[in-house]
């Protein structure tokens, strides 16, 4: 058994499993929150990473069936329980997250995808740009990411025993970090 996934093992998937390209850039912001959070417990950022950057594999390959798909994958190829539940766990399928990684991606998936439209919508579209309060503006208006489920996003937060407000800065800082690798660093204002 594996136990353990690795951030080239993670890109292998992704590869194999040709993903799109705006795909690859949510699981890159997902992996950024997931290190972040982390470096915060205590835990291995490399991991953790690891998981946050392939929890998505298998979604354009099989939309109808993920992440049940990538999980069984995941088994298959010999990675951990915790690995496999985080993945199965973050797709609302009624699995329970068994452990704080798992629990920390349910809570930063969804949230990732807010901070993209918020940041989209800037006239710069540079993710640098965009504040909590900005992010916090746009949670108020349902209408706006209608898909995003913030009812899941508060919960998951509150699992994790940290504060929404704070849960957005601790993702968005994370995705900020690395604006050039998911294409929000202001070059789709230029043209």
């Amino acid at each position: 058994m594996k136990e353990t996934i690795t951030r080239e093992e993670a890109l292998e998937l992704i590869e194999e499993y040709d993903c799109a390209r705006n795909h690859v850039f949510h699981m890159k912001a997902v992996e950024a929150a997931m290190r972040a959070y982390a470096r915060r417990f205590g835990e291995d950022e490399d991991v953790w990473g690891a998981v946050g950057l392939v929890h998505d594999f298998d979604y354009d390959a099989y939309p109808e069936e993920h992440p049940k798909v990538g999980a069984e994958i995941l088994e298959e190829k010999g990675y951990s329980d915790e690995i496999v539940n985080a993945v199965l766990a973050h797709g609302n399928l009624g699995v329970e997250p068994k452990s704080k990684m798992a629990k920390t991606l349910r809570a930063v998936d969804e949230l990732t995808g807010l901070i993209v439209a918020t940041a989209l919508v800037r006239p710069t579209k540079d993710i640098a740009d965009v504040k909590v309060r900005s992010v916090k503006k746009k949670w108020k208006d349902s209408s706006f990411a209608a898909a995003v489920d913030r009812e899941s996003i508060e919960e998951a937060a509150d699992e994790l025993g940290v504060e929404l407000w704070e849960h957005v800065g601790i993702v968005l800082e994370a995705m900020q970090g690395i604006s050039a690798d998911i294409a929000l660093d202001g070059r789709m204002a230029k043209g």
